[in-house]
């Protein structure tokens, strides 16, 4: 398997095991009796300050999801991951350290590495869009 189909596959897995994380939280807090099934709100601030940013991290990675994967998946179908590969764990490891940042804080300072974090990603994935267009053109 390629390292941008590995990495796609990473990133499927970060987001399915944020969303497991979810669901196992909320299902604990309703079997306990703590909160009815039917009465979450989406964004999980009803519930905590960790759920809230539980849910925001999930939600950063599926809003995410599909434009890595249209850049891995166009890499692939078109044989050339050459452009993908040499980046592609490097977006998987910034939405890790990401959604994990979000998870322990919403501090400033938290705050303003997650934007560096980010960052990052648009940035490689901006530059596959421009190398995967350009073949368009030649």
């Amino acid at each position: 398997m390629s390292p941008s189909a590995l990495a796609l596959v990473g990133y499927a897995a970060w987001s399915l095991l944020l969303a497991i994380s979810v669901v196992t939280y909320r299902t604990g807090l309703v079997l306990m009796k703590q909160h009815t099934a039917n009465g979450f709100d989406p964004d999980g601030a009803d519930v905590s300050e960790f759920s809230g940013r539980l849910c925001r991290a999930h939600a950063n990675t599926y809003e995410n999801l599909p434009i890595f994967g249209a850049l891995i998946l166009v890499a692939m179908v078109t044989q050339n991951v050459a452009i993908t590969d040499p980046l592609a764990r490097w977006v998987l490891v910034a939405r890790v350290a990401q959604s994990t940042v979000h998870l322990i804080s919403t501090s400033e300072m938290a705050v303003s590495i997650r934007a560096t974090i980010y960052a990052v990603q648009l940035g490689i994935m901006a530059y596959w869009v421009v190398q995967l267009g350009l073949l368009g053109f030649q």
